[in-house]
């Protein structure tokens, strides 16, 4: 693998790879602290960032690699000039060895790979996919309940534009005997197109109209924001799913609630101290997940070119 732009495109050989490597890193990060000296990565953002900008940074610093670093290049950069896609990156691979990028259409990472010659990680693509986010996402799981077969999950919210649970059940349907409930907002169902991968990969798909239609021993709430920014009619008034603290009585003591971030009013703050309320530490898993598969990638991509290093990795 030298790319990752889409959920679709990882095996579990893959996925369990990297989380291996997740686990290695998080145990000592010392050990991998100057794996990539001598390579410059790019962080190339067309649309507002905190938790993935950064914590792409964080895990280039970390792995010892130079960063060079664009934020709102929609506004700041030759796109606001008029200059392509396809243009912009043939120019910043020549600066670079990595391509991390966010932006506004759908299909840009596919555009991107087809001129560049150095790996391009898609940071989020429009209402698309956040393949990276599903990662960061799935190893939460695994880390929490040990496994990721034989899981009940439920995702709530936008489900139409939202990339994170699009990519999510992307990487759901690499597992055995799983079942997703989804309880969009009215108007933000789950598009065809997903459904039918759900049921092409034998995972189980559940439409709920309300709280109540999710079983009480869901294995985890995958909580959403609405995408207000994506949708067609900015006027649209839309009736948000809260999950508070009375409402969530209702759910077992091993169902634990997680969410993309960043969160609006969709999950009330009376349930930060919540033991099942893991979505902090499921954002800081972002940092080691991205840092494993940037070491992937590079690895694929270059070829062990740092081999004094190998033994370390």
């Amino acid at each position: 693998m030298k790319n990752f732009i889409s959920a679709s495109q990882i095996s579990r050989t893959e996925l369990d790879d990297i989380f291996n490597l997740t686990d290695k890193i998080k145990k000592n990060k010392k050990k991998y602290s100057n794996l990539l000296k001598g390579y410059v990565i790019s962080t190339l953002f067309f649309e507002p960032s905190t938790r993935t900008r950064l914590s792409f940074e964080s895990a280039i610093l970390r792995l010892g690699a130079g960063l060079i670093s664009t934020e709102n290049a929609r506004e700041n950069a030759s796109a606001k000039k008029g200059e392509s896609l396809e243009d912009t990156i043939r120019i910043v691979q020549g600066y670079s060895d990595m391509i991390v990028m966010r932006h506004f259409d759908n299909d840009a990472a596919e555009r991107a790979v087809k001129v560049a010659k150095v790996p391009i990680i898609n940071a989020g693509s429009g209402g698309g996919e956040h393949p990276t986010q599903a990662l960061l996402d799935l190893y939460t799981i695994r880390q929490y309940k040990g496994k990721i077969d034989n899981i009940k999950i439920a995702i709530l919210g936008d489900l139409k534009y939202g990339r994170t649970a699009h990519s999510l059940i992307k990487l759901l349907c690499l597992y055995n005997n799983i079942t997703v409930y989804g309880f969009p907002v009215h108007g933000l169902e789950l598009q065809e197109n997903y459904k039918n991968f759900l049921k092409n990969n034998n995972v189980t798909y559940i439409e709920c109209k309300s709280l109540n239609e999710i079983p009480y021993d869901v294995d985890f709430i995958y909580q959403t924001r609405v995408q207000k920014e994506r949708l067609e009619d900015k006027n649209l008034e839309i009736e948000d799913i809260i999950l508070n603290k009375e409402n969530f009585k209702r759910f077992s003591e091993k169902t634990f609630l997680m969410h993309p971030l960043p969160r609006v009013n969709e999950i009330s703050t009376d349930l930060d101290d919540d033991n099942r309320s893991i979505f902090f530490e499921q954002a800081h898993n972002g940092l080691y997940t991205r840092m494993a598969l940037i070491l992937t990638l590079m690895k694929d991509f270059y070829n062990n070119k740092w081999r004094k290093n190998e033994r370390a990795y």
